[in-house]
């Protein structure tokens, strides 16, 4: 699959759904309990920063057409004003769920879970510094 095919915004709008529902699943089978605890927690993951920190942590790690994507990704030009982050972190977020859209759409449903898996520990290991 040629990622240039696709808009890079509408792989990160598909990208936040595949996410959004790996946390919420991850969240579910951790025991935690209560509407308004489980969407603070998943808020950690999903976040903007969060999702920032992530992508720098594993850029390196990424394949030449991963990197692609997100590169491609990250210089669409936003349309829309960020509400709760800066510019340069909100592209850095859609590169991020760009990068899952890809993976979602290509079939390669074991790169996404490692990737996922792998950017979940990014955010935990983070909120044991802090």
């Amino acid at each position: 699959m040629d990622y240039k095919n696709y808009n890079s915004i509408a792989l990160a709008f598909l990208g936040d759904a595949v996410y959004e529902k790996f946390i919420r699943e991850r969240i579910v089978r951790h025991g935690s309990v209560g509407a308004d605890r489980m969407h603070k927690e998943a808020v950690h993951y999903v976040k903007a920063a969060a999702q920032e920190h992530v992508l720098r942590a594993m850029m390196d790690s990424l394949t030449e057409t991963e990197a692609d994507v997100v590169r491609h990704a990250r210089n669409h030009k936003i349309t829309s004003k960020p509400k709760n982050a800066d510019p340069l972190t909100y592209k850095m977020a859609t590169a991020f769920e760009a990068l899952l859209g890809y993976l979602y759409l290509s079939g390669q449903e074991e790169r996404l879970t490692e990737i996922m898996e792998q950017a979940a520990a990014i955010v935990e290991e983070q909120e044991h510094h802090e």
